[in-house]
């Protein structure tokens, strides 16, 4: 168990930002995999690079870990039972947390044989197929991975291929878009989606974006069909409309942002991870809470439930 840190933060104006205030102050070396569990009431997230599994019960000053025995990048409760599924990075195993322990088996293992290759990013659609990311973790340029496909039966299927750095995805609340992230080459994609076949088609670029805007990382839909992105680089969130125009940029504390996610009662509260990793002893002087979780006040929106 840990303390939260409380100290309220409040980032410049610029007609766009907003108040943030760091809500935990976990240190991760590569805070990600936001996930929002309704039943159980708290939010779920990962802290890859640190191999952590975290978790966090807004309102409460302390947050509960575990560790895990390989790079974990996600984590999401199955949409029925107590099972939650672990992304990690040999593949997706079931796991039920008992008091203090940790309990887990295989699902898949489609990287065993690959030492080199991990799973990065994932969403569950409302039929309770997991869509995730694999990356090469030794070489980031290299388009080795791939936007992989878990059925509820255990039915794993690479979808798509020719990924660097895949992050999300992001699926609407209609379940008929998803959008999926490239971070290497700065470009988010869409496909059209059916969940009830889990059927993908018409891949196109979404948007592209600029050296000086950073990488795009995790993203979410909020109720209004648009977009928040996390800029990795660019010490920032963005929100973006359905044809990707920004309309919105809050200023982060911490250069390295990963991930965001709608939480709490009425999803109503906004959340984003940021990292440590491959900062130096100046920079993180300049960013002393890198590695927090944040939250960004006053968002004027919230998320959505499957209907």
């Amino acid at each position: 168990m840990n303390s939260a840190a409380r100290v309220e933060m409040r980032t410049p104006a610029d007609g766009t930002a907003a108040a943030v205030r760091p809500l935990l102050e976990l240190r991760a070396q590569l805070g990600e995999g936001l996930h929002w569990d309704a039943t159980r009431g708290c939010l779920w997230l990962v802290d890859i690079e640190g191999q952590r599994l975290i978790r966090w019960v807004p309102g409460a000053a302390r947050w509960d870990e575990w560790d895990t025995p390989q790079r974990l990048g996600w984590v999401l409760p199955r949409l029925r039972g107590d099972e939650l599924v672990l992304g990690f990075a040999q593949g997706m195993a079931r796991a039920l947390i008992d008091g203090n322990s940790l309990e887990w088996s295989w699902i898949r293992r489609p990287y065993e044989s690959q030492p080199w290759m991990r799973l990065n990013d994932a969403k569950m659609d409302s039929y309770g197929t997991i869509w995730a990311g694999s990356m090469n973790q030794r070489d980031e340029t290299s388009a080795d991975g791939c936007l992989l496909r878990l059925r509820t039966d255990g039915n794993l299927t690479c979808i798509d291929s020719g990924y660097a750095v895949p992050n999300g995805p992001a699926i609407r609340a209609d379940g008929r878009l998803m959008l999926h992230t490239d971070s290497a080459r700065r470009v988010i994609y869409a496909f059209d989606l059916n969940v009830s076949d889990g059927s993908v088609s018409n891949k196109r670029e979404w948007r592209r974006f600029g050296p000086d805007e950073g990488s795009p990382d995790g993203m979410c839909f909020d109720r209004d069909g648009c977009v928040w992105v996390a800029h990795w680089g660019a010490g920032c969130v963005c929100r973006y409309g359905t044809d990707g125009r920004l309309l919105r940029r809050v200023p982060m504390p911490a250069t390295l942002v990963t991930n965001v996610c709608f939480c709490g009662p009425g999803l109503a509260r906004l959340v984003v991870t940021t990292a440590r990793r491959g900062l130096d002893a100046g920079q993180l002087a300049r960013e002393p809470l890198a590695g927090s979780l944040f939250e960004v006040l006053d968002p004027r929106t919230s998320g959505f439930h499957w209907a």
